[in-house]
């Protein structure tokens, strides 16, 4: 993230999130970008070039790769703590690493992200139950559409 995000954001965009999976044979690069108003497909096409040099030369990923921009859609992943700032209020799908009141999925509404004992804290309410997640144990979590 901390390679791309500097020319993402000389376009006047927003870095989502950044997917490096490895594959038998080579890399999936996926980055995921948004601005105000949505992205276009020239969006995506001009900044393809732009991240796919910046890759080459730091040799990031080792080997062969294919990119893939697009983004977020929908269900937008929260992947630094300003999304979580931002979208609280909003309805999220969170797992984590380890189990919390013997779960591990949480889908209901981000009331807040909080410090709280020196440890930052989503607070999420699932069907009326407040859940405290810590953090650092956010695996993945995403935003969740409500039709």
């Amino acid at each position: 993230m901390e390679l791309v995000d500097p020319v993402v954001e000389s376009e006047q965009m927003e870095l989502v999130d950044v997917e490096c999976l490895k594959g038998q044979s080579s890399w999936m690069v996926r980055i995921y970008i948004d601005r105000e108003g949505g992205v276009t497909l020239d969006d995506c096409a001009g900044i393809s070039g732009e991240i796919g040099d910046l890759l080459d030369i730091n040799e990031i990923p080792p080997g062969p790769y294919n990119l893939e921009i697009s983004s977020p859609g929908l269900d937008r992943p929260l992947a630094r703590d300003r999304d979580f700032i931002r979208y609280a209020g909003h309805r999220v799908r969170i797992n984590v690493a380890e189990k919390i009141d013997k779960r591990r999925n949480f889908k209901g509404r981000l009331v807040d992200f909080v410090e709280k004992d020196g440890e930052l804290v989503l607070v999420v309410d699932v069907e009326g139950k407040i859940y405290n997640i810590p953090r650092n144990m956010v695996v993945k979590a995403n935003l969740q559409y409500e039709f």
